[in-house]
């Protein structure tokens, strides 16, 4: 993919002032339902300290303790991306190019620094098969939110410092849960989807679900003002907070996040995926409409996949990989 040099010379620093921070609470003054009620009703992203005080670390030798034989999709994202005009991606998040590794190879790519070299991720891979998918601690944090309808299995996340899941949003609510280092949040509320230039759903006719519709066009924290003058609009609305290990994320279904794992070591989230009560939210998200639009486009590129996923001498890893991607 060519680099835009132009696009590099014309980014500049967005924010002159540091953005309000994302609202932080401890479970000593909040209660369940007022979580459901205040938060989870009304759209309202927030950081919740104190749900999972008492799990372990989950550090890279603790990983490999219960992980280490398993394998997982590591996304090769490189360095190079984040100079790259983002109007020029072929693929972002999931449709990256992937390559199936057991855990304890991909701890050698983390431990000698390759993993940083060649911003290698593990993302969104479902424990639902392992000894962590029943930590009892995650469970209880579950259950005290309340939430209604698992639309996904706990997923893993793990990666180099320095890593950044560029700006996007999901079609359902997520839980972040952090449990080792630390990542940097910056939010937008889903009014502003159109100041922040999302790549447009027809392209998934073409890319399929390699290039999603949910995925920004701008860099937040460097944009372009000149290709995409309506972002200076969108900045008043940010928020930005930092996710330190034991503390909880829930961001609602259509705000846009971009997360930027900080530090020199390994960064370790699990998130999960809920469905969208009640249902009067699911059907007032124009962001939630789009998103499944955009699946309907990829529908020919998915079917497609599917068969050339059956007909590989490797069926099975190659559906997997599919599965998890969708």
């Amino acid at each position: 993919m060519k680099v835009d040099n132009h696009q590099e010379e014309v980014r500049q620093p967005a924010l002159d002032t540091l953005p309000p921070p994302i609202e932080r609470v401890h479970i000593s003054s909040l209660r369940p339902e007022e979580f459901v009620e205040h938060y989870q009703r009304k759209d309202i992203p927030v950081i919740i300290k104190g749900l999972l005080d008492r799990e372990p670390d989950w550090n890279l030798h603790y990983l490999c303790q219960h992980i280490g034989n398993q394998e997982f999709p590591i996304r090769y994202y490189g360095r190079e991306r984040y100079k790259q005009d983002k109007r020029q991606w072929t693929s972002s998040g999931s449709g990256v190019e992937a390559r199936t590794l057991l855990f304890s190879e991909y701890a050698e790519m983390l431990r000698s620094g390759e993993a940083y070299e060649q911003d290698a991720y593990l993302a969104r891979c479902s424990l639902q098969d392992t000894s962590l998918a029943d930590a009892s601690t995650l469970r209880r944090a579950e259950a005290w939110l309340r939430l209604r309808l698992p639309a996904t299995s706990l997923n893993l996340w793990v990666g180099p410092g320095g890593h950044t899941s560029c700006l996007h949003y999901d079609a359902m609510d997520g839980v972040l849960m952090q449990l080792h280092g630390a990542k940097k949040i910056l939010l937008f509320p889903p009014p502003q989807t159109y100041n922040l230039y999302p790549i447009p759903v027809f392209k998934q006719l073409r890319y399929g679900l390699q290039l999603r519709a949910v995925y920004s066009q701008v860099y937040p924290e460097h944009p372009n003002f000149n290709a995409f003058p309506k972002f200076r609009q969108a900045l008043p609305h940010c928020q930005e907070g930092i996710l330190s290990r034991g503390e909880i994320l829930f961001i609602p279904a259509g705000w846009w996040h971009e997360v930027t794992a900080l530090g020199n070591g390994i960064v370790c989230s699990v998130n999960r995926f809920w469905n969208v009560f009640p249902f009067s939210r699911a059907m007032c998200s124009w962001n939630k409409w789009r998103a499944h639009l955009g699946g309907v486009l990829a529908a020919p590129h998915i079917g497609w996949n599917f068969l050339t996923a059956l007909t590989s001498s490797n069926h099975h890893r190659e559906l997997s990989k599919l599965v998890q991607r969708l």
